[in-house]
């Protein structure tokens, strides 16, 4: 698979927007550039992974790609409170 220079920055920019938005809505905060970027990433694969189990589709555009990995960034988010937490949130 090729990697463009394009993409590179695309999957960067998703990753950046989605885990600021799950780190707003889970956290209250941002987990500052590099930390969103890797939570949204991760969310993006999560989400690209469970959605089609479930047979669930937002849109084809970039916009849906930024839902779909702030879904999946906050799923993330709650299993990583909840493994911290003790089973309670």
């Amino acid at each position: 698979m090729y990697l463009s220079g394009e993409h590179l920055i695309v999957i960067l920019f998703v990753g950046l927007i989605a885990g600021w938005l799950a780190g707003k809505i889970v956290r209250g905060a941002g987990f500052g550039i590099i930390g969103d970027i890797v939570i949204g990433v991760i969310g993006a694969f999560i989400a690209s992974w469970l959605f089609p189990k479930l047979g669930i589709r937002v849109g084809t555009h970039l916009v849906s790609e930024i839902i779909e990995s702030a879904i999946g960034a906050i799923i993330l988010l709650l299993i990583v409170r909840l493994v911290r937490s003790g089973g309670r949130f």
